[in-house]
């Protein structure tokens, strides 16, 4: 042993109280915290922080306290809205005292604020369709009314008014009202507005309804409510969504969440949201904006007790009158344990991945304003998490020249592959169209010779499928530069992966090709939509990518001139849309590549967006939401493995525009918190980067974290010539779990030793920076990274 240590204080805080003891929500409430210095040393004048669900409510000053010595310090808050709130104390929250133990300075418990005798009419849904709308739609906005107090609303009518609004400046000011008395807890039937010519930009819904005679003053504040809506973000198709927990519930059923729980229903559902159907008689009914004939589910039920999933059905219902059972299975869903390298054993750790879709062509179309309802009756056997439902009207192309396209004799592999042989022989063939059906595969189709068309009759209803009772089967299309200028269109393919495996499961498996187009591309089940090796010139739009185990797509080696537009990915297992300029295969830069009109939702083990180099690309008009474990979107120069690879170039540079990130973030490897937006400096340079008109709602952790790699201590790359302009930040809040202490960061430059990095190198430029409703809006208490400032 060499020397003592030097005497020093332990702040930790004893006990967290409250005055009143059982507080309504009329009571000012105070909170109270008693502070101990269990240290060997006197500490000086510090500063304690009480939190209430997450949001930093109020700071008391601590005096000097001697080794052993304690006291209570205490703050009011104001009232609370009825409901249970985790309160913590943070004692030295300025960091002001050098400690024996900086990791004990927190306690808390649980504030509970009973409800006072009042209606309480709140709008429980705003929604407007399209969801995602482009300039020159006609945007329809309903408003769903919900009483959440304890006694029922007065009679007559009560007053909606919806403003769109501009700034401060309103462009659409939109009316309707609901007559009658709304017991407690009931909701009314989706109202509608009107309508609004759609322009690109960002706007604020707001909504007020008229105070009710019923409810007491306190319970008011909530009538004026507020949503961003942002016009030219995301894909745009066919389909209207409809989340469940803005639908009408009925026999029991109950909305879960909002939480932010991997493995949890409302933790992996979008707008961290659900409704679940335990119970005989429970449901969960939707008004229908527009004409359809399908339907899509994004649902949960339960595994087997061994895995593997079970089967079920849930009952569908349009306007109160049974129609047919859709048919769902939790074969694809539920792994568990690590997630980097999860397995189908429920024995291998914590679940994850529990939504999965069902489709359904309803027979008839249903016109708009009609009710659909999913209903657990006694023949549908296990319990229900309803996400969401889609709905479109889908129409059968006919063959768009018979005289021209070839169709298979059939509907196996070998009837199409035929067909592809005699298009390719038969000079006055242009391609092979595919009549509405399934068609069963188990292998790759294979185009050459001679540029095709292969043309489905839709996504609805020409279809592949692999064998259901297999799993993991390598099947799709792949091509040869004797195919270039080849178009896939019009089908949906539906895999039987059940685990990632890396290598096999890519629909279009591309190498040394170019000027291929990929267009009306339904995906389940497989491992990637697309990947692209050395792809030039080549386009892959208006397609939906659903429930897979690695990439929606990816471009990488090479890959160059290509346009991605109109896409959505869905619970995709590894990011959604990526650009990766490794070299193993070849060794060129990617440059000249255009991703927009983009939406990723609900990614369930990597990013939305991740760019990992090049030059002169560009990824726009895009909206991300809900990633469960990691970033909305990664900008990093990362070596996977032994794959070489290239950065970014400093010129021409790599942008980033008109961009949500929307509930993003999450934890992965291990103890490691990602943000909506990372900025990480690894193996090959990082600069050229121009992020611009992004707007970051609701992180899980942080907005933005900027990190950098080393190796043997030392930082490999630093952050360079970046510049984000026009970034809005809101609502970083801290998260109350077990990385609370790297969580409510507006801007977070990582200064922690994470395994193989250390503190973020470089400097980053902001220029009309926006940050509000965060725990910290930006912190860097490094000596080697600057934020710059304008």
């Amino acid at each position: 042993m060499i020397g003592t240590p030097a005497p020093a204080p332990d702040l930790t805080v004893t006990g967290v109280t409250w005055d009143p003891a059982s507080p309504v929500e009329t009571d000012d409430v105070t909170l109270r915290a008693t502070v101990k210095n269990i240290g060997t040393g006197p500490a000086g004048p510090t500063l304690l922080d009480f939190l209430a669900g997450g949001r930093k409510a109020a700071s008391a000053q601590v005096g000097e306290l001697a080794a052993g010595a304690s006291t209570t310090v205490s703050a009011p808050i104001g009232t609370r809205d009825a409901g249970t709130y985790a309160v913590t104390a943070e004692a030295d929250a300025g960091d002001d005292e050098i400690e024996l133990n900086e990791t004990d300075n927190v306690a808390g418990a649980q504030l509970t604020v009973g409800p006072v005798p009042s209606s309480d009419l709140v709008a429980q849904a705003v929604t407007w369709n399209p969801g995602t709308p482009r300039a020159g739609d006609s945007v329809t906005f309903a408003v769903t009314l919900r009483n959440d107090g304890t006694r029922a609303t007065a009679g007559g009518a009560h007053g909606i008014t919806l403003q769109v609004l501009d700034g401060d400046a309103a462009v659409k000011t939109l009316t309707g009202s609901y007559s009658g008395s709304l017991a407690p807890g009931a909701s009314t039937a989706p109202i509608d507005l009107g309508t609004w010519t759609a322009a690109n930009g960002r706007f604020t819904v707001r909504t007020v309804i008229d105070d009710d005679a019923n409810e007491v003053p306190v319970k008011r504040a909530n009538n004026t409510s507020a949503q961003s809506l942002f016009v030219g973000r995301g894909a745009h198709l066919p389909f209207d969504m409809y989340e469940a927990e803005d639908g009408v519930l009925g026999g029991g059923a109950a909305t879960v969440g909002p939480n932010r729980t991997v493995g949890d229903p409302a933790g992996e559902a979008s707008g961290r949201r659900a409704v679940t159907l335990n119970t005989t008689g429970s449901s969960v009914e939707f008004t229908t904006g527009a004409a359809t004939n399908t339907l899509v589910t994004r649902y949960s039920i339960p595994d087997a007790p061994g895995g593997g999933g079970i089967e079920s059905t849930l009952n569908v219902y349009v306007d109160g009158t049974f129609l047919k059972a859709i048919d769902l299975t939790s074969k694809y869903t539920w792994v568990y344990g690590n997630e980097a390298s999860p397995s189908d054993s429920p024995g291998a750790g914590p679940p994850r991945h529990i939504y999965d879709e069902a489709n359904l062509m309803l027979g008839r179309t249903v016109p708009a304003g009609s009710r659909i309802k999913l209903q657990k009756d006694a023949a549908n056997t296990t319990t229900y998490a309803i996400d969401f439902i889609n709905t479109e009207l889908a129409t059968a192309a006919p063959n768009p020249d018979p005289a021209k396209y070839a169709e298979p004799a059939g509907f196996t592999h070998q009837d199409v592959q035929t067909a592809l042989d005699k298009v390719r022989q038969d000079a006055n063939l242009t391609g092979v169209y595919l009549p509405p059906g399934t068609y069963e595969t188990a292998q790759k189709f294979q185009v050459y010779g001679k540029v095709v068309k292969v043309v489905g009759a839709g996504p609805w209803f020409t279809r592949f499928r692999t064998p259901p009772a297999q799993q993991n089967t390598d099947a799709g299309f792949r091509t040869e530069a004797s195919a270039n200028g080849s178009t896939f269109s019009g089908f949906g393919f539906f895999g039987n992966y059940t685990s990632r495996i890396d290598g096999p499961g890519k629909v279009f498996d591309f190498s040394n090709v170019s000027d291929m187009t990929i267009d009306d591309i339904w995906a389940e089940h497989v491992v990637c939509l697309f990947w692209g090796t050395n792809v030039d010139d080549s386009t892959i739009k208006n397609s939906r990518i659903r429930d897979i185990w690695a990439d929606g797509l990816n471009f990488t080696n090479g890959s160059s001139g290509n346009h991605v537009a109109n896409v959505e990915t869905r619970t995709t297992g590894d990011d959604g849309f990526a650009l990766f300029p490794a070299v193993d295969h070849r060794n060129e830069q990617q440059t000249g590549n255009v991703y927009e009109d983009l939406t990723s939702l609900l990614t369930w083990r990597a990013a939305g967006l991740a760019v990992y180099g090049g030059g002169g690309n560009t990824f726009r008009n895009i909206h991300i939401a809900d990633t469960l474990v990691y970033s909305g979107i990664t900008i990093g120069t990362l070596r996977f493995g032994s794959i070489p690879a290239l950065g970014f170039e400093a010129n021409p540079q790599t942008r980033f525009e008109n961009i949500s990130l929307v509930r993003d973030g999450g934890h992965f490897w291990g103890q490691q918190t990602f943000p909506a937006l990372w900025l990480f400096s690894a193996e090959y340079a990082f600069r050229g980067i121009r992020i611009s008109d992004v707007d970051i709602t609701d992180p899980t952790y942080s907005g933005i974290m900027i990190q950098t790699k080393y190796s043997g201590g030392r930082p490999l790359n630093p952050v360079t010539d970046t510049v984000l302009t026009n970034v809005s930040i809101s609502g970083a809040r801290k998260s109350g779990d077990e990385f609370d202490a790297k969580s409510g960061f507006g801007i977070w430059v990582n200064e922690l030793p994470e395994p193989g990095q250390g503190p973020a190198v470089g400097s980053a430029t902001f220029d009309g920076l926006e940050l509000s409703g965060n725990h910290q809006d930006i912190k860097n208490t490094t000596t080697t990274f600057t934020i710059n400032r304008t």
